[in-house]
C-alpha cells in the first residue's frame, strides 16, 4: 500500500483494533477528560465517523481498551497462577517477572495513572478497571496463596492481603515512573525493585523450611 493512502482503506475487520491501539496511547498521554475522539481517530488514521461505527461513546472506547489491549496481558498472569505445578517461590518469581515485563513493555502505567487520577470525576472508569482487571487478577493471586497455605508452604494470614502486598510495590513503582519521573524525580528500575521486594516478601510469607 502506498504510504500516502489512509489506513481506513484496510480491511474493515482491522479498524476496531487500530482504534483501540490508538486510544490506549492517547489515554496514556492525555488522560480521559482531555482525550478527544478526534485525537483517537487521527492517531488511528481513520475518520471520527469511523470511530462512531464501532463505539458510541469515549467510555465505550475505554472499555474496549481494557478488554482488548490490557486484559489479555493480565490473563497470562492468571493462567500462570492457576496452572503452575511447582513450588510456591518459583510461582511468585515467575509472576513478578511477567508483571514487570507487562509494566515495562506496554502503556499500562499511563492508563493506570489516568484511572487513579480521574476516578472521582469518572467513577465508571474505576469500576471497569476493578471489575475487569483488578478483581480477577487479585482473586487468582488470592486463590494461589490460599492453596499454598493449605500445603503448608505459606504461613497463616489473610491470603487476599498477601496478594495485595505482593503486587503493591510494583504498582507504586509504575505510578512513580508515570507521575514523578517526568518532573525530574530519580526513577526506580522495576526489575531491581521487583527482585528486592520478592526476597523480602518471600522471607516474610513462607512457611518453615520452604525456600
Amino acid at each position: 500500500m502506498d504510504a500516502g493512502q489512509p489506513k481506513f482503506r484496510r480491511r474493515k475487520a482491522d479498524r476496531p483494533d487500530e482504534i483501540v491501539s490508538a486510544a490506549l496511547e492517547v489515554f496514556a498521554e492525555k488522560g480521559f477528560a482531555a482525550a478527544r475522539l478526534d485525537d483517537i481517530a487521527r492517531r488511528a488514521g481513520v475518520s471520527k465517523g469511523a470511530v462512531y461505527l464501532y463505539f458510541e461513546t469515549k467510555e465505550d472506547v475505554f472499555r474496549a481498551v481494557v478488554d482488548r489491549a490490557i486484559a489479555p496481558n493480565l490473563d497470562a498472569l492468571r493462567a500462570i497462577l492457576s496452572a503452575h505445578p511447582g513450588p510456591f517461590p518459583d510461582l511468585i518469581r515467575q509472576l513478578l517477572g511477567v508483571l514487570v515485563g507487562v509494566a515495562a513493555g506496554t502503556s499500562l502505567g499511563g492508563v493506570l495513572k489516568m484511572v487513579v487520577g480521574e476516578a472521582r470525576n469518572f467513577p465508571e472508569l474505576a469500576r471497569i478497571w476493578h471489575d475487569e482487571l483488578v478483581a480477577k487478577a487479585l482473586g487468582a493471586a488470592t486463590e494461589a496463596i490460599a492453596t499454598a497455605q493449605l500445603r503448608g508452604q505459606v504461613r497463616a494470614g489473610d491470603p487476599r492481603a498477601y496478594a495485595l502486598q505482593l503486587v503493591s510495590p510494583i504498582l507504586m513503582g509504575v505510578l512513580w515512573r508515570e507521575t514523578f519521573v517526568p518532573v525530574g524525580a530519580r526513577p526506580f528500575d522495576l526489575t531491581d525493585l521487583a527482585g528486592q521486594h520478592l526476597e523480602t516478601f518471600l522471607n516474610g510469607i513462607l512457611g518453615e523450611g520452604v525456600r
